[in-house]
């Protein structure tokens, strides 16, 4: 099994939405992980990023929204053409699992047509609910009629417990991260804006969008268990890390 680290584009955001310190005008720049898992019984993707067009008219797709989350960079950083650079097209991904339905980690869903997509349940019902828009979710950028299963609980996707989603709530009510094993490069959690910056589970620093705080600590504490057993956390925006990290073509196995 095999598993690239993909872009899903990159942010420019205000700082202090991540650093309660941070000087007022400060901006942070943030890459947009996702990531390919390779199986014996499937393509997996988790979190397809934004889509290619926000690079050059953010306003059109994602309205008032690119004010506070501008895309930067150009419009070949999201994961149809990072999967491109591996050999793979859209047709070759058999599961796409959303981590939320936010627009910077679901916007490429539309290109995965023949893709079932896994989301939470609870995350579905929020996305759906009549204050959807005002909460962050956009029904063009998650809702196209896909084959969908929605979970509840921590769910062994590919039978084997390789490949396991873990409920992380607090950013949203349905965050899902996923806890990764692999045979010569040990374990990953992939955890999405559950923590998206390394200082955020340093210095229990929950981000100003969050949805639930007490749950948003009691998914930290969650990450840190897995943490502290040898579990490399892959943070969901942290330029830092990404720039240590084996990504595109270059895997971890």
């Amino acid at each position: 099994m095999r598993m690239h680290l993909l872009s899903g584009g990159r942010l420019r955001m205000r700082r202090s939405v991540y650093v309660p310190d941070a000087e007022r005008g400060e901006t942070i720049d943030l890459p947009v992980s996702c990531a390919l898992v390779r199986h014996a019984r499937g393509n997996v993707l988790f979190d397809t990023g934004c889509h290619p067009s926000v690079v050059t008219d953010a306003q059109a797709r994602w309205g008032t929204m690119a004010k506070a989350m501008v895309p930067i960079g150009d419009a070949t950083e999201n994961v149809v053409d990072e999967l491109a650079r591996i050999g793979l097209a859209p047709g070759d991904v058999d599961v796409v699992v959303c981590s939320h339905f936010h627009p910077d980690h679901c916007g490429c869903n539309a290109f995965f047509p023949r893709s079932t997509v896994f989301c939470h349940r609870l995350e579905l019902e929020a996305a759906s609910a009549d204050d959807a828009l005002a909460k962050g979710y956009l029904q063009q950028e998650w809702n196209h009629g896909l084959r969908r299963v929605a979970v509840d609980g921590e769910h062994d996707l590919l039978g084997d417990g390789r490949l396991v989603l873990k409920p992380l709530p607090g950013h949203t009510p349905g965050m899902l991260g996923a806890l990764v094993h692999l045979d010569r490069d040990g374990s990953f959690v992939l955890a999405s804006d559950a923590v998206p910056l390394a200082l955020t589970l340093e210095r229990d620093a929950l981000p100003r969008n969050t949805a639930d705080p007490d749950a948003a600590s009691r998914s930290l504490d969650e990450v840190r268990r897995m943490q502290a057993s040898g579990v490399t956390v892959v943070y969901g925006h942290d330029a830092q890390q990404w720039a240590t990290l084996r990504t595109g073509s270059a895997f971890y196995e």
